[in-house]
C-alpha cells in the first residue's frame, strides 16, 4: 500500500512538473513570437520609409505583402498557442488551419519569384492534402452530428 501511494505521488509530481515545464516553454515561445511580430512591423515601416525614395510601387507593395503575410502566419501560431493554454489541448483542425496559413503565405510569396513548375505542383499537392485532412478531421470529429438538424442539449430539455 505504501509503495502504491509513493508511486501515485511520484506520478502526480511528474505530471504537474511536466505541465509546468510545458507552460514555461510556451510562455517563452509566445514572447519570441510577439517580439518577432514587433520586429517585422518596425522593419517594414523602416524599409517603407527607406525604399519609398528609391523604388517603384511594385517593389514597395511586394515587400509589404510578404511582411504582412508573415505577421498573419505568426498570429496564427500565437492563436494556436493561446488555445492550448485555455483548453489544455489543441484540436487537429487548429493545427491544420495554422499549417494552411503558413503554406498559403509561402504561396503568396511565390507570386514575386521565379519558381519551377515541379515545386509549384508540390505546393499545390500540399495545400490540397491539408484541405482534405481538414475535411476528414471535421467529418470524423467526436462532436460531429450526422443529422442535418441540431440535437438540443440536455440542459435545454
Amino acid at each position: 500500500m505504501e509503495v502504491e501511494k509513493k508511486v501515485n505521488k511520484l506520478d502526480l509530481y511528474a505530471h504537474v512538473g511536466f505541465e509546468y515545464g510545458v507552460k514555461v516553454i510556451l510562455i517563452f515561445l509566445i514572447g519570441i513570437i510577439v517580439a518577432t511580430m514587433g520586429w517585422v512591423v518596425v522593419k517594414s515601416a523602416w524599409l517603407l520609409v527607406e525604399v519609398e525614395l528609391h523604388a517603384d510601387i511594385h517593389d514597395i507593395s511586394k515587400m509589404l505583402i510578404v511582411n504582412v503575410l508573415m505577421i498573419l502566419a505568426l498570429l496564427e501560431v500565437f492563436r494556436t498557442t493561446l488555445i492550448y493554454f485555455t483548453e489544455g489541448r489543441v484540436k487537429v483542425t487548429f493545427i491544420i488551419d495554422t499549417a494552411l496559413v503558413v503554406v498559403l503565405t509561402e504561396v503568396m510569396g511565390f507570386w514575386f519569384k521565379e519558381i519551377e513548375y515541379q515545386k509549384l505542383l508540390m505546393v499545390i499537392a500540399l495545400v490540397f492534402t491539408l484541405i482534405i485532412s481538414r475535411v476528414i478531421a471535421i467529418r470524423f470529429s467526436p462532436t460531429y452530428v450526422k443529422s442535418p438538424f441540431k440535437v438540443p442539449a440536455e440542459d435545454n430539455l
